[in-house]
């Protein structure tokens, strides 16, 4: 979400929103610590010298939103030393910016004694567990008199329904990902190992002002989808299911192709995909719930030829690539489908995803992206859902 001002700044989130979740969820104070909640939380801000890593020295990087709820003037960013020049050139909306520390545990000891000057130690304080390092957990519950909380959850509300910026961010990078996976197919020859194609795919993305951050590849009749000396060859298959960011937002889509003409087989095979696919996106508008759709899909799924190798799968994204609406439990990611059950609202954005594991002609995937709008849904990077030939 970049929503820089005018000036060159960036504003503020919807706050009134968040003060409304903070005070369902029972939290005083949040003091976030992943850097995609703080990027949120910033209206885009994200500190680039750490967006590949965190370690640094002995210790990692831990930026630190304060947020205390109905008092934005009391709000403050706890950075690293490195990013005064950042916030001189373009502004946070925060009062309060720190750009004093190195590692975790001073990240920590300037969150409280912010905490300290604002009164708020007290307070019930929404921590998010996963994000927040030992070392600077122990100094804060040293520190702090009022209770910490888990505000997973409430993150994760804060972040479901995407703003037109966000809704923009995501459409290019969806856009990008399908023209820089077009591209690397039609680059792509007979006798490229996977790994070179990958490598391919990374300069088409970085190119195009991707932020790279994976390719699942498999070729030929292998499910195996790690890049190696594999080479593909004539007549078979191909399949890119790539991740990568704009901005801080993600594209993560998958396409196929095939070195040559496909065959009849093969044109039945992404039809059998294409056709649940299809059965999912009838089913996605307001008011209708995941497990709706998702029914739907596996309704016709079932009826499939090949079903006993084919499966499906629907997920929220945004700023990561599993975010709220979390619309199946195990399947394959480790969390619960709470939301299954829940209307689908405009603004909430699916991946939605057919895969099929063929004993003979390999790895065959569509995954799609799909943002629900105001009387039904927009798909994101929209092309190249059918076979695309390689070596052309």
């Amino acid at each position: 979400m970049n929503m820089q001002t005018a000036a060159g700044g960036f504003a503020p989130p919807d706050l009134d929103r968040i003060d409304r979740l903070m005070e369902a969820a029972g939290i005083d104070v949040l003091l976030v610590t992943s850097k995609h909640n703080a990027q949120y939380l910033l209206g885009g801000y994200r500190f680039i010298f750490f967006v590949a890593m965190d370690a640094i020295g002995h210790s990692r990087y831990l930026p630190v939103v304060v947020y205390r709820r109905g008092h934005p003037e009391q709000a403050a960013y706890v950075g690293n030393k490195m990013e005064g020049g950042e916030h001189a050139n373009h502004p946070l909306w925060t009062p309060t910016v720190i750009p004093a520390t190195w590692g975790s545990v001073d990240a920590a000891q300037e969150a409280l004694a912010h905490l300290d000057r604002i009164g708020a130690k007290g307070l019930r304080i929404g921590i998010e567990p996963s994000f927040l390092p030992v070392d600077a957990h122990a100094v804060l519950a040293a520190g702090l008199s009022g209770s910490m909380v888990d505000a997973t959850g409430m993150l994760e509300e804060m972040r479901v329904i995407k703003t037109p910026a966000e809704l923009a961010l995501l459409r290019q990078a969806s856009e990008l990902i399908t023209d820089s996976m077009v591209a690397t197919m039609s680059a792509a020859q007979a006798g490229w190992s996977k790994a070179r194609i990958l490598e391919e795919l990374r300069r088409q993305e970085v190119s195009r002002g991707l932020h790279f951050d994976y390719c699942l590849i498999a070729a030929g009749s292998s499910h195996n989808r790690a890049a190696s000396d594999q080479v593909w060859r004539q007549g078979e298959v191909l399949s890119l299911d790539s991740g990568g960011n704009y901005h801080g937002y993600i594209g993560d889509l998958c396409r196929m192709a095939v070195l040559g003409e496909p065959d009849a087989e093969l044109v039945d095979l992404l039809a059998q995909i294409e056709s649940v696919q299809q059965a999912a996106f009838a089913g996605i508008r307001p008011g209708a719930t995941g497990a709706g759709f998702i029914a739907q899909a596996e309704a016709v799924l079932k009826a499939l030829p090949d079903a006993a190798h084919t499966d499906f799968f629907a997920h929220g994204m945004g700023l990561i690539s599993h975010e709220a609406p979390f619309l199946m439990t195990n399947h394959p990611v480790a969390y619960e489908g709470v939301h299954a059950e829940r209307p689908l609202e405009a603004g909430m954005v699916l991946s939605v995803e057919t895969t099929m594991l063929h004993p003979r002609r390999g790895f065959i995937k569509l995954e799609d992206t799909v943002a629900l709008t105001a009387t039904g849904y927009e798909m994101f990077g929209d092309r190249g859902r059918g076979w695309n030939r390689g070596g052309v």
